[in-house]
């Protein structure tokens, strides 16, 4: 227990918050404030329907990665080193982008808008490669899944600027000042990358470009077996697939079966965000005392259920109390299953070479989110919405039969605290 202690109290643990709220809320203010400020604004759904492409750099920040592998940035004429700089630069750019959108008209300058809104998502996935780096090379193996969980809920709690306060304060002051005071929370990554220190430099760090780019792939297969390499990409496709499926069409689903938009906004929401960071948070706490790959096996099973859970729903078809329970067990199911899941990801990275490694692994298994659940609607016309659910659920076996050969029970870890 005092291991535990020790583990959710230490700096690292502090760090965490702090960078997975300056990973967040970029992010969620081009999803939830810049369009509603749009729709406010009088623009259209079309248009606004087409922002969703500025996304894109979150998917393709690996192709510029591994520059913040090899090179550092020099900032204010001090030389903060490769991770630190390239968060402090990124971070204060943040802030004159979020905050140069307030003063922009909608009605006039659409086009430029949507150019800045560009500019801030590419700022926002390299102040993501910088920081995931980062994180990595501070943990230690026994605390990724606890720091990784902390860094993964900062970021959901992060939301909550652009989509609530933000938001409230619309009604109230102009959209110049709402756009400050948001960017305004860039800061608090500011006031953490001046704080802590650069980590030490791993062996092996690339020497030059051509290194940076070749070395993530060369290490990481040579590391295992090309087989084995193989397997455990296929398992970062495939272990999130079916819960990731069974919540992209959950607003429409609650609609289909009768509930208000009251009914959901108080109930499904509130009963979907808790817990997900309740589950965070007690997945990562776990992990310190079974491991990760024990904390896979568990976690996962408990996805699969949560999903069945989805498909009572769909066939009893009412009763607020029923949507609240089962919603809440879930997105418990993928709190936990997330914090396990990207202490993997962070385990599998060489520390000389995480900036790149962490950006291809996350954007591989953003692929079946992007393009199976694209098919979602598809298949719900099809098979309705029960069938549905028991095909997400058969489509989260094949990762967890690929525990037994990248994450198998009974291996030792080091990062299990006994």
């Amino acid at each position: 227990m005092s291991d535990i202690w020790q583990s959710l109290l230490n700096r690292r643990m502090l760090i965490c918050i702090f960078t997975g709220f300056a990973s967040g809320m970029p992010l969620y203010l081009l999803i939830t404030l810049v369009p509603a400020w749009l729709r406010s604004e009088g623009v259209g759904l079309e248009q606004i329907g087409l922002f969703a492409l500025i996304g894109l750099p979150y998917t393709w920040k690996f192709i510029w990665a591994p520059l913040l592998d090899r090179y550092s940035l020099p900032v204010a004429g001090r030389n903060f080193g490769i991770r630190r700089s390239w968060m402090l630069s990124t971070q204060v750019l943040l802030f004159v982008a979020i905050t140069g959108l307030g003063w922009m008209n909608p009605q006039l300058q659409l086009w430029p808008i949507a150019y800045l809104c560009a500019l801030i998502a590419f700022l926002s996935a390299t102040q993501d490669i910088a920081l995931d780096a980062y994180r990595r090379q501070i943990l230690p193996d026994h605390e990724l899944g606890l720091g990784s969980s902390i860094h993964v809920n900062a970021y959901r709690i992060a939301g909550l600027v652009p989509g609530s306060l933000a938001l409230i304060l619309s009604d109230v002051l102009p959209w110049s000042s709402v756009f400050l005071i948001t960017a305004t929370f860039m800061f608090l990554g500011v006031g953490l990358t001046v704080c802590v220190s650069e980590p030490a430099v791993p062996s092996g760090q690339p020497v030059n470009l051509k290194s940076a780019i070749k070395e993530p792939f060369i290490e990481f297969f040579n590391r295992q077996t090309p087989r084995h390499a193989l397997l455990v990409l296929a398992f970062m496709l495939f272990y999130k697939l079916g819960d990731s499926m069974a919540t992209a069409l959950a607003t429409p689903f609650y609609i289909d079966l009768g509930f208000s938009n009251t009914q959901i906004g108080l109930v499904a929401k509130q009963a979907a965000l808790w817990p997900m960071i309740i589950g965070g948070i007690t997945g990562g706490v776990i992990m310190l005392k079974i491991g990760i790959n024990r904390a896979l096996w568990v976690f996962g099973f408990i996805q699969i259920i949560s999903i069945l859970g989805f498909a009572v729903l769909a066939r009893v078809g009412e009763g607020l109390l029923l949507l609240g329970v089962i919603i809440a067990f879930e997105y418990l199911g993928v709190g936990l299953g997330t914090a396990a899941f990207v202490a993997f990801i962070a385990r599998t990275t060489h520390p000389a070479f995480a900036a790149t490694q962490l950006a291809l692994f996350t954007a591989l298994t953003a692929l079946p989110r992007t393009v199976f659940n694209s098919t979602a609607g598809i298949l719900v016309e099809n098979l309705g919405w029960e069938s549905f659910f028991y095909l997400c659920t058969l489509l989260a076996i094949p990762g967890m039969l690929l525990l037994f050969i990248v994450a198998p029970w009974h291996e030792k870890e080091d990062e299990v605290v006994r």
